[in-house]
């Protein structure tokens, strides 16, 4: 599939964003200033890029507990995010949902969720309403291995193909429920579930920008046309725990580090992009500082930005019709 040269460089930006974005985070979490949990989204930013390069402001998200990266890929601005991780004022949903609970609903993006399970039902009321509306629309629901075991996801994957919804599962697979391994947890295969309701089945390497794209193509085509719903299997690790904090004594010596040498999803695009020219090396040392001095500005915007007051407790608790 041929990618223009301005999605290439856009989406290269998202992929070093969410990187530099979660790394900071793993930092400034160790100081004790971010309260609640963060869940980190290093190496699998592959996947959430890939597959929103294909969604405009129109189509709809919902995303997980691992939300940051969703969050980025689908627009939302960095400076609000960390604002709102800090629990300020100033953060996206003005401090009050803090890591897991980020949304922007002007930009499609229904929120991180820290119920696990809890994306699929809401994006089946959001395919819905893109096909009431007929406004051609489709939504996306990211959700893990762990999930994937969830009622509210199976029920999710019958209702969708019951109704015949524009929606997209994206189950990002990283082999860890927790600390559970998916191995031990999912009876059967992912495919044969979604053969199960009759769901179209797609796969990809989460760890190749490119082989991400074209798969979210195809199925985010399937489901925009009104063939109905679809299932994307996207094969990735994370680099850090679950939460921060946690030890990952369940995983193997070395395994960490054998994903970041052979499995860097930024790497790996660089060399692609490079060694078939699609892309100059400067441009994307350019994107790196830049997002460097974003991230930055970000961090010390938040710190510097006031906390909500006692009287913003009841703000934006009722929707007005």
């Amino acid at each position: 599939m041929q990618i223009a040269h301005d999605i290439l460089l856009r989406s290269y930006r998202s992929m070093r964003t969410i990187r530099d974005f979660e790394e900071r985070l793993h930092v400034e979490f160790a100081t004790g200033e971010i309260p609640g949990f963060v869940h980190l989204y290093c190496g699998e930013e592959a996947s959430a890029v890939g597959v929103c390069a294909h969604l405009s402001d129109t189509d709809t998200i919902a995303s997980t507990h691992r939300g940051h990266g969703h969050c980025i890929a689908k627009g939302v601005g960095v400076e609000g995010m960390m604002a709102e991780i800090y629990g300020r004022k100033t953060g996206v949903c003005h401090g009050k949902g803090g890591s897991m609970h980020i949304a922007d609903l002007s930009l499609g993006m229904l929120g991180a969720n820290g119920i696990v399970g809890g994306g699929p039902p809401l994006i089946c009321g959001a395919a819905l309403s893109h096909k009431v509306l007929k406004d051609g629309g489709v939504a996306v629901a990211f959700y893990g291995d762990g999930a994937s075991n969830e009622g509210t996801t199976l029920e999710s994957l019958n209702l969708a193909m019951v109704w015949q919804l524009p929606a997209v599962f994206v189950c990002e697979d990283n082999g860890y429920g927790e600390a559970t391994g998916a191995s031990y947890a999912c009876a059967g295969t992912q495919k044969a579930r979604a053969a199960g309701f009759g769901m179209p089945y797609f796969d990809c390497d989460g760890t190749d920008f490119f082989a991400v794209h074209e798969a979210a193509g195809q199925a985010i085509a399937h489901a925009r046309a009104g063939h109905g719903p679809v299932m994307l299997h996207v094969h990735l690790a994370r680099w850090y725990g679950h939460f921060e904090g946690d030890a990952m004594t369940y995983r193997a010596n070395g395994e960490v580090a054998r994903e970041r040498s052979e499995h860097d999803c930024l790497q790996n695009f660089r060399k692609h992009v490079t060694e078939t020219s699609l892309l100059d090396l400067s441009a994307l040392d350019d994107i790196d500082s830049n997002v460097k001095d974003e991230i930055e500005a970000a961090v010390k915007a938040a710190k510097n930005a006031p906390l909500p007051e006692p009287a913003d407790l009841q703000a934006d608790v009722y929707v007005s019709y």
